[in-house]
């Protein structure tokens, strides 16, 4: 998580008036947990006059949070949704706000959903010396560069009928991990999924397995219509997502359904990581 700390206290706002309280952060709203500070402003820099409004407001942000679209998106939408309680409201830069509109409006469209007037960038100053600025500048150390899950249309759920065929489609792709996943319901009554990945093999450079983890949960957050499309009411379903990292991007391409007793998949994967393939 980037710390705050490091720069607010350079950063100048506008006077905040009589009106505004601090209170704290609310639990609900897990995004703006462990991000530097635990108490913020109301209203808040959207309007917002009451806790239980902003945590509605904020409840349709949470995914997107989540996926880490940009380093940015949470400290973006935290100074919005609950700004750092000290004497001036500070808002985001707008490069912060380029910055992070450029990386995760695309998701949004992936929803159906566009990028909101109200976070126009053009409405957040353009001096860096006024605002909440990026990091980047104070942390020059190099970054490695993760492949990013793609916006795609959902592969069918499949089947595997032989060994022979699973081991192929373990030879087509340079990734699979099994994923199991299950409904809950958060605090609001929204319905959400939990998921738990384990990567069966990888053929991808220096990738490592929690990296390879991360993405195809951010695969799921991003791709939530098919990720509720495998969802059942009642019980988890386990997964095999088979797919290729190509051009930085990650792509799924296959389903299948795990069942307990399928030897198929087992040996197909297990055999993936040392078959040489045609």
């Amino acid at each position: 998580a980037l710390s705050l700390s490091s720069f607010l206290g350079r950063a100048r706002g506008f006077d905040i008036g009589l009106s505004t309280k601090c209170v704290a952060i609310p639990q609900e709203m897990a995004m703006c947990q462990k991000i530097g500070y635990s108490e913020m402003r109301l209203p808040n820099l959207l309007g917002h006059t009451s806790l239980e409004e902003v945590v509605l407001r904020a409840a349709a942000w949470q995914r997107l949070a989540r996926t880490d679209c940009h380093p940015l998106v949470r400290t973006f939408l935290c100074s919005l949704f609950a700004p750092v309680c000290l004497d001036t409201f500070i808002q985001p830069c707008r490069s912060v706000c380029a910055a992070v509109w450029e990386r995760c409006a695309p998701l949004l469209a992936c929803h159906g959903r566009r990028w909101p007037r109200a976070l126009d960038c053009e409405r957040f100053p353009a001096g860096e010396d006024r605002c909440l600025a990026s990091l980047a500048k104070e942390h020059g150390h190099p970054h490695k560069v993760l492949p990013k899950p793609a916006c795609q249309s959902c592969p069918a759920v499949e089947e595997f009928f032989m060994h022979k065929r699973a081991l192929e489609v373990v030879c087509d792709n340079n990734f699979a991990v099994k994923v199991k996943l299950s409904k809950k319901r958060t605090v609001l009554g929204h319905q959400d999924f939990n998921f738990e990945c384990q990567v069966e093999f990888i053929i991808q450079g220096s990738l490592l397995p929690y990296e390879m983890q991360n993405m195809i949960q951010q695969w799921l957050l991003i791709n939530e219509n098919c990720t509720e499309r495998m969802l059942q009411p009642h019980r988890p379903m386990v997964y095999l997502l088979v797919g290729n990292i190509e051009d930085g991007v990650v792509l799924v391409n296959n389903i299948y359904r795990w069942h307990k007793r399928d030897s198929h998949l087992t040996l197909a994967t297990h055999k993936g990581r040392y078959h040489k393939c045609l």
